[in-house]
């Protein structure tokens, strides 16, 4: 059953800034429906062209390039509240795949009502904006850890910010937090090896600091792995949810 816009359980969480009156009934049209997307789903494709542009209201997926002889580069994961799809609307084309790594849930829009939002809904598309500056700080950001750092404080820095970012939307159950991707996502998107990365899982879970095992992420000592990212990661800011 689709989810109106006023009972969005995003909507409830503190990552995200209020809607006015106005903008939430804009939504309410704005919105053309729901779509769940089972694992393994491919819900954009790199270099097609989509008619329609997602917010994932529930569930994870990846973001990934394919290079010309097959190989998959995972780019970043795409979490609750995230939307989607905007290459498509202002490029023509995606840049990037995205698909489903577990069940998601994800709100539709037609992209060719994307123009409408920036003519009548000026909040709304410097909100779009806000978003793509955020993903543009957090490509920084991954950069970084990537040139700079070594596998620890790599590791460490992305899983501090998932552990943040998913709290953030009130998924932390009993301590912990759902991270359903595989560690060769995570060891694509670091830029490390997967045996490297197995090793450095193993030496973070004997020094007590976090587990991932199972699907969930449980950090022990929250003060000791942001030592280790190298790179200041407050709480998550306040953002837009389209």
């Amino acid at each position: 059953m689709t989810i109106d816009c006023t009972n969005c359980p995003l909507r409830r969480q503190d990552l995200f800034l209020p809607m006015t009156k106005a903008t939430l009934t804009f939504m309410q049209k704005f919105k053309t429906g729901e779509l769940v997307a089972q694992p393994g789903t491919e819900i954009l494709t790199e270099q097609a062209s989509s008619s329609q542009l997602f917010t994932a209201l529930s569930g994870m997926g990846v973001r990934y390039k394919t290079t010309r002889d097959g190989e998959r580069q995972v780019v970043g994961f795409v979490l609750p509240g995230d939307f989607v799809g905007l290459q498509s609307g202002v490029m023509e084309v995606m840049r990037h795949s995205v698909e489903a790594t577990t069940e998601m849930r994800l709100c539709v829009f037609n992209r060719s009502d994307l123009w409408s939002l920036f003519k009548s809904q000026p909040d709304l598309a410097f909100d779009l904006t806000h978003l793509a500056a955020n993903e543009e700080h957090l490509l920084g950001e991954a950069l970084t850890a990537m040139g700079q750092m070594d596998a620890q404080a790599k590791i460490a820095w992305a899983l501090h910010r998932f552990d943040r970012r998913l709290a953030a939307v009130g998924l932390r159950r009993n301590g912990r937090v759902p991270l359903p991707f595989r560690q060769q996502d995570l060891a694509d998107a670091l830029g490390l090896s997967l045996v490297h990365t197995n090793k450095t899982l193993a030496k973070l879970r004997q020094s007590g600091i976090l587990t991932w095992a199972d699907g969930w992420l449980t950090v022990d000592d929250h003060a000791a792995l942001a030592g280790l990212c190298q790179i200041d990661t407050d709480a998550a800011a306040a953002r837009p949810l389209i």
